[in-house]
């Protein structure tokens, strides 16, 4: 913003002239709603680059995606990429997935949390902005949404009790690595008695002893109609849980101890079926550190 000439002082903006035009309009906006940390909602997007433009499309979501389309907007107050090598999306499993197909499909996957409350809110300035990103080219175009969607929180387990960093320090804390998990009930019905057996049985066993801290729990909400016409609507809004691991050491250490069999254990239990485990290390921002591991 440039200076008043002769003044010295940047214009402040009255809300009636260009530079402060509806700015008056964010005062009453703050000055009403919740505004806790919780993290009510979340954002997980897993996207492929196409074959060729995976240091294109890197570039572009590190310089200027991630800002302009996510963390500048109203009520998303925290993000982190993450990215799976070819060693890494070997790892993945059921090789018949209905979320990613093939299984390896998605090199990079982007969270970040949504104030609890404000999804509407956030959805409204989403929206919004990406028509205009998009309009004014700043939408990359040679990539596909594997696997996109606003979430609901549904609960969040933690390892070690009230020791340690909480869920909305998730996405700041350095953790090592994550694992993404996706279970659909047999049907809507099943769901909450899924969500059950997972917070009170499974995840509570599962995380005794393991690297991972704490384990997200989030259930897809259907996207607007309105919404870009490159991402697809949103499956199993009725059936599916998210699950997000948050590792202290990398997948690939601990991945045979800790993370096989979760699909046998799901049937096992009754409870659905799991349709992707996939493990992630975080990116390095700024860098295009990985992009070449990527095939």
């Amino acid at each position: 913003m440039s200076e008043d000439a002769g003044t010295g002082k940047r214009p402040t903006g009255t809300g009636k002239g260009p530079a402060g035009a509806g700015s008056e309009r964010y005062a009453e906006l703050a000055g009403t709603g919740p505004y806790g940390v919780r993290p009510g909602h979340a954002l997980i997007t897993l996207v492929e680059p196409h074959p060729g433009h995976e240091y294109a499309y890197n570039r572009w979501y590190e310089d200027d995606h991630y800002y302009a389309g996510a963390t500048a907007m109203p009520w998303m107050f925290a993000g982190r990429r993450w990215v799976a090598t070819k060693d890494l999306q070997e790892l993945r499993y059921p090789e018949k997935s209905a979320v990613a197909q093939p299984v390896g499909a998605g090199c990079y996957l982007s969270t970040y949390w949504v104030t609890e409350g404000r999804y509407d809110d956030h959805m409204k300035w989403t929206v919004a902005i990406n028509k205009r990103l998009n309009r004014d080219g700043r939408v990359y175009q040679d990539r596909t949404h594997v696997f996109t969607a606003f979430q609901d929180h549904e609960a969040t387990v933690y390892r070690d009790g009230a020791a340690g960093p909480r869920d909305f320090h998730a996405l700041d804390h350095p953790y090592a690595g994550l694992v993404l998990q996706v279970i659909d009930a047999e049907g809507p019905g099943e769901r909450a008695e899924l969500l059950e057996w997972l917070c009170s049985r499974h995840l509570p066993k599962r995380l005794k002893g393991s690297p991972a801290a704490m384990v997200t729990v989030f259930r897809p909400t259907p996207l607007p109609g309105d919404r870009m016409t490159y991402v697809k609507q949103v499956e199993g809004v009725d059936t599916r849980l998210t699950l997000l691991w948050f590792l202290q050491e990398d997948p690939r250490t601990c991945w045979d101890e800790h993370f096989t069999g979760l699909d046998a254990e799901v049937a096992e239990a009754g409870s659905g079926r799991v349709e992707l485990v996939a493990p992630f290390v975080p990116t390095v921002p700024g860098t295009d550190r990985y992009v070449d591991r990527l095939r």
